[in-house]
């Protein structure tokens, strides 16, 4: 079952910008939390922060570090590439200020900005309403250039430093991205993990994501989420929400993420080798009670769909126009004409009735191709949409998001069509 811990953290949705506020979470550590946290940990020769947010965002962060450090800022040090990590940079260094990262991290940067039309029109929906609430907040920053920093150090498995008293350990534990680092204070056990375990702690990790990204690889997760139970840390410091406190505690929970992982990976291999086919594992795919995690971000289902790929690509034998640029939708016009617009709208609308909401919405989709203004294809189209995010509970930012953003525009379109 799913911890207490776990099932009382605040959820995906509650995620907002920097509000130019810091607390404190150990002695000389403190988190200025954002759409990404950052930490400061200061020593009596200068402070070294741990990731920088979105660009937009820094002068939240300044402001909130500015009322409780003035010893000036040596190092900076990036978890991973991603623009919510590194966004920053340029505001928050300082002209002594040295940028850590792992070797990775410019390409991880440089597939970000590759995408980033794709990204920004995938994930801006998701985040609209976080993004509006600090617009609205009068918050300055909104016009802040989003870094994209070239890092002064860089490593590859193991970087070490010492500042003042504290000695900082740097390590390889690649997962959300290929760059993930864990910053290890061994004189405090201390572990500041960004998004290693996603971006909420105790859930299952995104091995694709509905905003695109790379698939990922769950041995290399599995052998960072290792690496970090190995260190025996008694305060891990994540990248979402409040640090994780008491090491029995830590080591319970991550084990939790890796055995759960690792019980997926292989189901999914089972079912390759015994002839499954990919739809068949994410449905009977469960995990046992005793390695229940949380499914607020990532999902067990959509795990087996990208470690399948991730082993055998794109292509799963299911029909020759796998291999062509033809998408279903192709034929829609042909079946609408065969079948009549509408009796398959009538149809979709029996499917729901009969409690398929996911055929409903095939059919409904067929209709649409053809006729995008057809009032009675949108209504079941709709309403299909509610069924599922109403069964489904709102657990999942990705998918309770997407249900909803699809039935508000079943619900603009009518009403357009009025």
């Amino acid at each position: 079952m799913i911890s207490p811990l776990i099932a009382n953290r605040p959820p995906a949705s509650d995620i907002r910008p920097a509000t130019g506020v810091a607390t404190t979470v150990a002695e000389g550590v403190w988190m200025s939390p954002g759409l990404s946290n950052t930490y400061l940990v200061a020593t009596p020769a200068g402070s070294v922060l741990i990731n920088t947010g979105m660009g937009f965002e820094a002068p939240q962060h300044q402001t909130a570090y500015a009322t409780v450090e003035p010893t000036p800022l040596r190092y900076i040090v990036l978890t991973q590439g991603h623009v919510d990590h590194v966004g920053g940079v340029d505001l928050l260094r300082g002209p002594d200020t040295q940028v850590i990262a792992h070797q990775a991290n410019r390409a991880c940067q440089a597939d970000d900005a590759r995408i980033a039309a794709f990204r920004a029109r995938r994930s801006l929906p998701f985040f609209a309403a976080a993004i509006a609430q600090a617009a609205r907040s009068g918050r300055p920053g909104a016009g802040h250039r989003q870094s994209v920093p070239v890092p002064d150090i860089t490593f590859d498995d193991h970087y070490s430093f010492d500042l003042g008293d504290t000695r900082f350990e740097l390590l390889s534990t690649p997962g959300e991205t290929v760059d993930s680092l864990t910053v290890w204070l061994p004189q405090r056990r201390i572990a500041f993990v960004g998004n290693l375990f996603g971006a909420l702690f105790g859930h299952f990790p995104n091995f694709s994501t509905v905003r695109g990204d790379r698939l990922r690889d769950p041995l290399t997760f599995l052998a960072a989420a290792d690496r970090v139970l190995a260190l025996k840390p008694e305060l891990l410091c994540v990248g979402h929400f409040e640090p994780i406190r008491g090491a029995d505690v830590i080591r319970a929970e991550i084990t939790k993420i890796r055995d759960a992982v690792h019980y997926v990976h292989d189901a999914v291999i089972r079912g390759m080798n015994d002839e499954s086919d990919v739809y068949t594992v994410m449905r009977e795919t469960r995990l046992p009670d005793e390695l229940r995690v949380g499914e607020g971000y990532g999902m067990v289902s959509w795990a087996v769909r990208a470690i399948w790929e991730l082993y055998a690509g794109w292509f799963h034998a299911r029909s020759t126009t796998e291999l062509y640029g033809t998408p279903a939708a192709d034929a829609h016009a042909a079946i609408v004409a065969t079948a009549g617009t509408d009796p398959l709208a009538a149809a979709a609308r029996a499917e729901l009735t009969g409690g398929h909401p996911l055929r409903a919405i095939q059919l409904a989709e067929i209709v649409l191709t053809v006729h995008p203004r057809h009032t009675a294809a949108w209504l079941v189209y709709r309403d299909a949409h509610l069924m599922l995010r109403d069964q489904h509970g709102g657990e999942n930012f990705w998918l309770h998001t997407w249900l909803e953003l699809c039935a508000d525009t079943a619900d603009k379109t009518l009403t357009e069509t009025k």
